[in-house]
Order: structure tokens, then sequence, then C-alpha cells
């Protein structure tokens, strides 16, 4: 009988743009190995974005200028815009 559950292992995840590695544990699979700093071999998993590339964690995120859009909108509709209550 066959196990319903996929084998959960120690996995490098490797972030090639950033240069950056990091050993979890996944159910992924890879034919890949690479040598990791404990002397072990792993499969290792490539990815295209990490926490070290991605422009939200690196703070290289745009930030939208919420304080030019609301001047914007008063000068379009002259002024403030109405209250949402009534």
């Amino acid at each position: 009988m066959q196990d319903k559950q996929p084998a959960y292992r120690p996995v490098v995840f490797r972030d090639r743009s950033a240069g950056y590695a990091f050993l979890t544990r996944s159910t992924a699979v890879s034919e890949q190995t690479i040598d990791w700093d404990d002397g072990e071999t792993y499969p290792v998993i490539d990815v295209e974005i990490s926490s070290e590339s991605h422009p939200f964690y690196t703070g290289k995120a745009r930030t939208l200028d919420s304080e030019g859009r609301i001047d914007r909108y008063e000068r379009r509709y002259g002024g403030k815009p109405p209250d949402a209550t009534g």
C-alpha cells in the first residue's frame, strides 16, 4: 500500500538572482542536489524570487504618493469628498 502523505524532508531553496539559499523542510521534489555548509547533500530547488530579492522585503518597492492623489482629487472636484454618511 502506498503512503498518502509525501515525504517531508530537508530541501534547499536557492534564489540565483540574489545569490541566496536557505535550508528548510518541504515536500517539494528535485533531481538537482547541493552540498550544504553542514557537509550534507540536499535536494535544491531554484526559485525566481525570495525575500532577498522581492522589492517589498528589500525596501525597493514603489510607494504611492497618497498626498498628491488627494490634492489632485480636490483640484479636480472642487474641495473635499462628500461625507459618506449621508
